[in-house]
């Protein structure tokens, strides 16, 4: 069982829809092609990497586009072989005048049920306030979220660029606002900030995940203290080689956080710049890592226990994971 819990839908768009879309509205193709513009080369930084996240916003610009990337992405996904997909999308980023925020929800949910209607997968949606929007704007994102949980929205985020915008007294309003509506809650975290910066975000907002958290292998006493409050860290090996997280995929602590008894979950943050969907970061953690058949289960459960789904929806991943035991093979 494949549970995807930390992937962008900006991070989703197909270089041939980018193309198409661009052609539609008469835009040029950049030299190089779509590919070029929206792909990394190589790692390099978290701010070159959300440079190229940036270069799919233009194409987020009115319903149909928006709701034709989302059913792509869960279309995507459950080609992978994907059971459950929650996508963040930060909604701020694409309101312009003639296209307000309830339209930009309203959008991404029915792109999500029609790709999941179409494919048969479960997919949730993860709300994303930015830490470059002022309190006001993501004050409105939170109350936005809680006005659609009823059509698919599942959770909460703050996501953007940590290592410039690292205070997070200011995203506290926000994250009250999801919390009181029963909306799951995670935030990125430690990416690019010291591991303790992932305590900070349990303690500011009660998030019961965490983003990426690779600063915690250099931080025993706030990683033991994520650990015995049961907190999931949402493991994005390939993402965190490409911002400069980690030297090294071979690097990457995930392997490290199962030896501490951490909770870990797989994502593939944002598969069309990095090149790796879910499948090829499953692949990482068993070829690279040294995750065992036994190991990657246990992520899968943790992930199912973890992950923001309907009661119903979980029971019945829990049914299957128990016929798929390593134990009854």
């Amino acid at each position: 069982m494949k549970l995807n819990l930390h992937s962008h839908l900006e991070g989703r768009l197909r270089p041939a829809t980018a193309a198409a879309l661009a052609a539609e509205a008469g835009v040029p193709a950049p030299e190089g092609g779509w590919e070029h513009a929206l792909q990394l080369d190589g790692p390099a930084n978290l701010t070159a990497y959300l440079v190229k996240v940036a270069a799919t916003y233009p194409f987020f610009r009115s319903p149909a586009h928006v709701a034709r990337i989302a059913c792509e992405a869960v279309e995507d996904a459950a080609a992978d072989g994907t059971d459950y997909l929650e996508l963040r999308f930060g909604p701020a980023t694409h309101v312009h005048m003639g296209f307000n925020m309830d339209d930009v929800m309203s959008a991404v949910c029915d792109g999500i049920a029609e790709g999941t209607r179409r494919t048969g997968i479960s997919a949730g949606v993860v709300i994303a306030a930015l830490r470059h929007h002022d309190e006001e704007t993501n004050i409105g994102v939170a109350r936005a979220a809680t006005r659609f949980a009823s059509r698919g929205i599942a959770g909460f985020d703050l996501a953007g660029d940590e290592s410039k915008f690292h205070d997070l007294a200011q995203y506290e309003k926000p994250f009250a606002i999801a919390r009181a509506a029963g909306l799951g809650l995670t935030c990125h975290a430690a990416e690019a900030q010291p591991g303790v910066a992932a305590r900070e975000a349990v303690e500011r907002f009660g998030v019961s995940r965490i983003g990426h958290g690779a600063h915690l292998a250099e931080d025993s006493d706030s990683l033991r203290w994520v650990r015995d409050h049961g907190v999931a860290v949402e493991c994005c090996p390939t993402s965190n080689w490409y911002t400069g997280a980690i030297a090294r995929r071979a690097d990457h602590p995930a392997r490290y956080f199962r030896e501490q008894e951490l909770k870990i979950v797989l994502g593939d943050d944002n598969p069309v710049q990095t090149k790796s969907l879910l499948s090829n970061e499953r692949r990482v953690l068993a070829e690279e890592l040294g995750f065992s058949e036994k190991d990657l289960f246990a992520l899968d459960r943790t992930s199912v226990e973890v992950a923001f789904l309907e009661d119903a929806v979980r029971q019945k991943f829990l049914s299957r994971l128990s016929e798929e035991s390593p134990a009854k093979a």
